[in-house]
């Protein structure tokens, strides 16, 4: 059995072990299990059943990571993303007005729409178009952003009342946090196999004696540690009500944020971990991005915002995952949570915090390729980096990345280094904005 395992992914050759795959797996699915009680959170907002939710979230997460660790052999966990179920609940549905059901609907034929692109791509277009210095932003940009998230969960990181982002000052939250950042670097810097595990388990042991000690309220089991999944949402998407042609713009704003989350996330993860093909390029991208496709469509006829692929996969990076073993993991491990999602109320959102700033650190590692001097390469790569976790959105990055990169060519008179997909890109990207701007107002 193990040596079957180990031929399929290639373990040998990509110079790692079973163990070690299945620690990024654990490691990953830590980073990311605060989608299972979230996401239903925000889609309930939006009149979808909690519970039903929390189930379409559990089965999407499963369903879609361990066939990108099958199918794309890429160590990346697939899940109903952050950002994207806020445009689906609270612009869309709320907004908007769209019926949740159509609204799953324009999610169906968005992820549809995506895979056609996918299969029809097979020169690689899409890759070969995005140069490598827009790749190393997006890869920068989303340690960043993963940065950011690491440090605001932990409450280091607060809004002020001039709506900036500030330090909050020392509390006892603070003092947990950089009490576990200290002790899951030290065991990053001196190469502890499990490291990043060890250090949110420290990091959650720390917190709960905070609250114990300081007397706060503490998470508890009260209505019972074992709820039975629902499976009301199945199915309910409105396919035909939502191909209204008044509905076309809100399946392309779709179409294009799942698209570039999962182009930039899969880059950047890859260019940060050095998976890189034989010609240089991100691994097996078309496959995952045709894996994302699919589970885009499975997210809608599960009854859940559109699943992508998350910034998070890179703690599993991080603790030596190579190969789509570690996503088979993290896909498993979500399965028992659907009878066992009361148990997620007891894990802190501190205990991850710690391991996400770290990782940030390690997705900034493609900064080294940067060439400063080039002034027309360097302002795209800083707009797709830095606008990431400043506007909150990998999708917005990706936008100023391509429309800076396009038009400083275009007016420095090196067209020729301006593809035709960057062209489009650049194009879609405007519609992108002249979309979101009507949604947002």
């Amino acid at each position: 059995m193990m040596t079957r395992i180990s031929r399929w992914f290639d373990l040998y050759n990509n110079g790692t072990d079973i163990r070690t795959e299945v620690l990024a797996g654990v490691t990953a699915f830590l980073a990311t299990m605060y989608i299972i009680l979230v996401n239903p959170a925000v889609l309930s907002e939006a009149g979808l059943p909690f519970n039903a939710v929390l189930t379409a979230t559990v089965l999407v997460s499963a369903f879609s990571s361990i066939l990108m660790g099958l199918y794309a052999k890429n160590p990346i966990v697939v899940a109903p993303g952050m950002s994207i179920n806020y445009l689906f609940a609270y612009t869309v549905v709320k907004v908007e007005g769209v019926p949740w059901e159509t609204a799953l609907g324009c999610v169906f034929w968005a992820g549809a729409i995506f895979f056609l692109l996918t299969v029809l791509d097979r020169k690689k277009l899409i890759l070969e178009g995005v140069p490598p210095m827009l790749r190393y932003g997006f890869a920068g940009g989303i340690g960043l952003f993963i940065a950011s998230l690491g440090f605001q969960s932990a409450g280091f990181v607060v809004p002020l009342e001039s709506g900036v982002l500030g330090w909050s000052k020392i509390s006892a939250s603070t003092l947990t946090f950089l009490a576990g950042f200290i002790f899951t670097a030290v065991l990053m810097v001196r190469r502890v196999r499990g490291g990043l595990i060890f250090g949110i388990a420290a990091t959650a042991l720390l917190a709960w004696g905070m609250e114990i000690y300081l007397g706060m309220e503490t998470p508890s089991l009260s209505g019972g540690w074992w709820a039975a999944p629902d499976f009301s949402l199945l199915l309910q998407l409105d396919l035909l009500g939502s191909l209204r042609l008044s509905l076309w713009p809100v399946i392309f704003v779709f179409l294009l944020s799942c698209l570039f989350d999962s182009l930039a996330t899969v880059v950047g993860v890859c260019e940060a971990g050095n998976l890189i093909d034989e010609e240089g390029d991100p691994r097996n991208l078309g496959k995952s991005l045709k894996v994302n496709a699919l589970d885009v469509m499975a997210s809608a006829a599960l009854g859940t915002s559109p699943s992508t692929c998350f910034v998070e996969s890179a703690a599993g990076v991080q603790e030596g995952g190579r190969t789509g073993l570690a996503a088979v993991v993290a896909g498993l491990l979500f399965l028992p949570f659907l009878f066992l999602s009361p148990l997620l109320s007891l894990v802190p959102a501190l205990a991850t915090a710690p391991v996400l700033v770290l990782v940030g650190v390690f997705m900034l590692k493609p900064l080294i390729y940067v060439r400063w001097e080039r002034f027309d390469d360097a302002i795209p790569f800083f707009m797709a980096m830095f606008l990431m976790p400043l506007t909150y959105s990998i999708t917005q990055g990706i936008i100023w990345g391509c429309l800076s990169w396009t038009v400083l060519k275009a007016a420095c008179g090196k067209r020729g280094q301006v593809s035709l997909v960057m062209w489009a890109m650049a194009l879609l990207s405007l519609l992108l904005l002249i979309d979101l701007e009507r949604f947002v107002h």
